[in-house]
């Protein structure tokens, strides 16, 4: 069975430093589907996915994230 794979998304902010925006679990066909995508939707704020890293001391799956401007 499938249990999924932690996942934390930073977000990089224009100073520089990270926050993190969201932890949760998701499953292989989300994280298998970032092969195919530039662009995260969390929370209705649209990232672009600009890095990944596999943390495998705490057995995470850490994507660094950019937000696109908004219109308006």
């Amino acid at each position: 069975m499938d249990n999924g794979m932690q996942v934390v998304l930073f977000e990089k902010l224009p100073n520089g430093d990270l926050t993190i925006i969201e932890e949760r679990v998701w499953s292989m066909n989300m994280i298998t589907a970032l092969e195919h995508v530039n662009y995260i939707v969390v929370s209705g704020r649209e990232y672009e996915a600009v890095e990944g890293r596999l943390n495998v001391d705490e057995g995470k799956l850490e994507l660094l994230l950019v937000p696109m401007r908004s219109e308006g």
